[in-house]
């Protein structure tokens, strides 16, 4: 695939990799560190990283498309499945989107169809290394076909829910679908 057909409308390609986010970055002690699955559920459970660790696990090469106009291809990413995190919550049958927490009061929404494509991964390593606080150390999710506002950094929880709530940037005029090919930035 030629790398023009690769890139969304309105994006352009960028070899290094930016780093944006809204406040500081979080320090977290991963002692005290969880990852909490919640909502409406069958299983809530409370997972340490090291339990995390324990899962099995998957590496992608996917792109990533910035709300802001810049893309990069083929990053490299190893983490969880979102459909081993389903399995494992065992949501009821009509919860039909999940609430992304994580830190500084950050969240983002998505439906379960969209965060049950086969690229959707709760990442820990990125290009072969574990994340570093910039890129969402311990655990950020990896939505790769949306743009990155989607792909929250500092992950700690997962909220299956029956209706939507737009995240932090949507409730402040993104697109909750966020699909670059769609060119959808704003609401």
């Amino acid at each position: 695939m030629r790398h023009r057909d690769r890139l969304p409308p309105g994006q352009y390609l960028r070899k290094d990799f930016p780093v944006l986010h809204h406040g500081t970055v979080p320090d977290i002690d991963i002692d005290r560190w969880e990852f909490v699955i919640d909502g409406c559920v069958r299983n809530k459970l409370r997972l340490k990283f090291d339990d995390l660790l324990r899962l099995p696990s998957v590496e992608i090469k996917a792109d990533f498309h910035c709300v802001t106009g810049w893309s990069r291809f083929d990053l490299l990413w190893k983490g969880i499945p979102f459909k081993m995190i389903c399995s494992l919550a065992g949501p009821f049958a009509d919860a039909r989107y999940v609430i992304i927490h994580a830190e500084n009061n950050y969240s983002t929404n998505l439906s379960i169809d969209v965060a049950m494509e086969h690229d959707v991964i709760f990442a820990y390593e990125y290009d072969g290394k574990p994340l570093t606080p910039e890129h969402g150390y311990p655990l950020r999710l990896v939505v790769p076909r949306r743009y990155a506002y989607k792909s929250a950094k500092w992950v700690n929880e997962v909220e299956f829910v029956y209706e939507d709530r737009p995240g932090f940037w949507e409730v402040r005029g993104y697109s909750n679908s966020a699909d670059p090919w769609k060119e959808e930035r704003y609401a």
